[in-house]
């Protein structure tokens, strides 16, 4: 195995291809001892002890678009002084993953000559698991789940071989950590295959963090917010980092939640708020897609909507109904007419009421727009409310200092929204709900 350059990891990039991920792999890192930021704007250079992550919206692209892409975001995070890489991924392997994987390779081998990618998308906490090559969701093919019916983005198989061509799947099983080392490496081989690696518990992830840190920047790690939390531990235990211990305050306030993913699961969630809260305290807005036809349309139809003052918070669902016509409207624009409403709520009833007021954001897509709309600068993530959903403080814009809390839209039970609101704002059941 050849050497690897040697000395702990100083400043974390993470590249990531959605927002609500690249937040749910900053909150394991801020955990560890990590000073976390999500970059929305430009990467400034980083301190020692530094996570930045930039998003690249690259889940829905084609390949060469995702594969370009990456290897700019990863051009600007070496920049910004990243000596460790992080390419964050769908737990699901949703989207364009080997083009992002080859993405990062090209920019990365520039300054790390033979550098090969280390897969393992496995969350356990989430019900991610990944055994003998297989992808599994709660001891499920990945293919027969909600996943495999996904509307953007749907997997056609737990075939990790499929999924990433040309890479060698591998389970590391006992040895030490320069042991488990060498055995990436020799799976890597002398043309740098990617490697996938079996984790069905987090103490796999463990092992293999152990492995990857061995290694260096020689090898770029690539995987969930499962595979983030042990490498944070490691690499921060690496630089002589204390473990923080924090716990995410539970502010009160009026909260806004924009529910922009379409996943089966985000859905349900949303339903379930609806129908355990009282008609008093959350107001509930569904514009059709022929409200969000544009950028005007959005706004008049948010400025059309009424608000009481006793509501406590507002639940915004974007639209169902994608259309099938030539001119359908794209996720991207539903998104940003999405976020043009949720501006108008926040300006309306709000930023002008309380600073401890909070951001749901569920769906990377729509989180990103909203947090444009805001022209924030970044997010600072400082914890998380419950497993999978970090919260932070959003830093610059018009939002400055708003709590934001983002979650991915296939996450949790059918109760974890409305836990979450419950948390920000003490919300009354519905009548309906009560026994």
């Amino acid at each position: 195995m050849t050497s690897a350059p040697s000395g702990p990891a100083r400043v974390i990039g993470i590249a990531a291809d959605d927002l609500t991920g690249a937040n749910d792999s900053l909150v394991q890192f801020a955990g560890a001892g990590w000073t976390s930021r999500l970059a929305l704007g430009g990467l400034d250079p980083q301190h020692t002890g530094s996570t930045l992550a930039t998003v690249t919206d690259s889940r829905a692209l084609p390949p060469a678009a995702a594969s370009a892409v990456t290897a700019d975001a990863v051009a600007r995070l070496l920049v910004a002084g990243a000596d460790r890489l992080y390419v964050k991924i769908d737990s699901t392997m949703r989207g364009s993953i080997p083009a992002q994987i080859d993405g990062a390779l090209h920019t990365w081998r520039q300054h790390h000559a033979g550098a090969f990618a280390v897969v393992c998308p496995a969350y356990p906490a989430m019900g991610r698991t990944v055994a003998q090559g297989q992808l599994l969701v709660n001891g499920e093919p990945v293919e027969s789940t909600s996943v495999g019916r996904d509307p953007v983005t749907p997997v056609s198989t737990s075939d990790l071989s499929t999924l990433i061509p040309g890479s060698r799947s591998i389970r590391l099983g006992n040895g030490t950590a320069t042991e488990q080392a060498h055995r990436l490496a020799e799976a890597s081989g002398h043309e740098g295959a990617t490697v996938v690696v079996d984790a069905v518990t987090d103490a796999d992830l463990d092992q293999l963090a152990a492995a990857l840190s061995e290694l260096g920047p020689w090898a770029v790690p690539v995987g969930s917010a499962g595979l983030a939390a042990a490498l944070a531990s490691r690499w921060g235990s690496d630089a002589g980092l204390s473990v923080l211990s924090r716990s995410a305050s539970s502010p009160t306030g009026p909260v806004l939640i924009v529910v922009s993913s379409l996943h089966d699961v985000s859905r349900g969630q949303a339903e379930r708020l609806i129908n355990e809260s009282a008609d008093d305290d959350l107001l509930v807005l569904r514009p059709a897609l022929t409200d969000v036809r544009s950028r005007a349309s959005a706004l008049a139809w948010a400025a059309a909507q009424e608000r009481s003052v006793a509501q406590q918070a507002t639940l915004l669902l974007s639209p169902t109904d994608r259309g099938n016509t030539p001119d359908a409207l794209t996720g991207a624009e539903i998104a940003d007419r999405l976020a043009a409403i949720a501006g108008v709520v926040l300006a309306e009833s709000i930023l002008p009421q309380s600073t401890a007021a909070a951001l749901v954001l569920m769906g990377g897509d729509g989180a990103r727009a909203v947090l444009r709309e805001t022209v924030a600068q970044s997010v600072v993530v400082a914890g998380a409310l419950q497993e999978g959903v970090p919260v932070g403080v959003v830093d610059g814009g018009t939002a400055h200092g708003l709590r934001v809390v983002t979650k991915a839209g296939g996450f949790g039970t059918p109760d974890s929204l409305t836990d979450i609101v419950h948390q920000l704002c003490n919300l009354s059941p519905s009548s309906e709900a009560l026994p």
